[in-house]
């Protein structure tokens, strides 16, 4: 049986399943900075939760789907989430 990160090795040879991947590198980014600056504040969700006047079930949803179709969070809530863990939002746009 293979570990989790071999199965995702022996995926990500597959082209398509590679070029999929690599097209979700800006949510996986934007779900690693939500994370770091909860753990960085020393928060549980449900604390940051209750910062954001919400419920924990929707800070999981922005943490485990922040770039995804379904749970895609507007930016006034990521300025609350990023006011709820002390940090500021910065959106930037670069040049590719």
């Amino acid at each position: 049986m293979l570990t989790h990160d071999e199965m995702i090795k022996k995926m990500l040879e597959d082209p398509a399943v590679k070029s999929e991947y690599d097209a979700l590198e800006d949510d996986f980014s934007l779900l690693d900075e939500l994370l770091k600056a909860r753990k960085r504040a020393n928060m549980t969700q449900a604390d940051v939760a209750e910062a954001m006047k919400t419920q924990a079930p929707a800070v999981a949803r922005i943490e485990s789907g922040g770039g995804s179709k379904k749970h895609s969070p507007s930016i006034a809530t990521l300025r609350r989430y990023a006011e709820a863990v002390g940090c500021k939002l910065k959106i930037t746009l670069e040049p590719i």
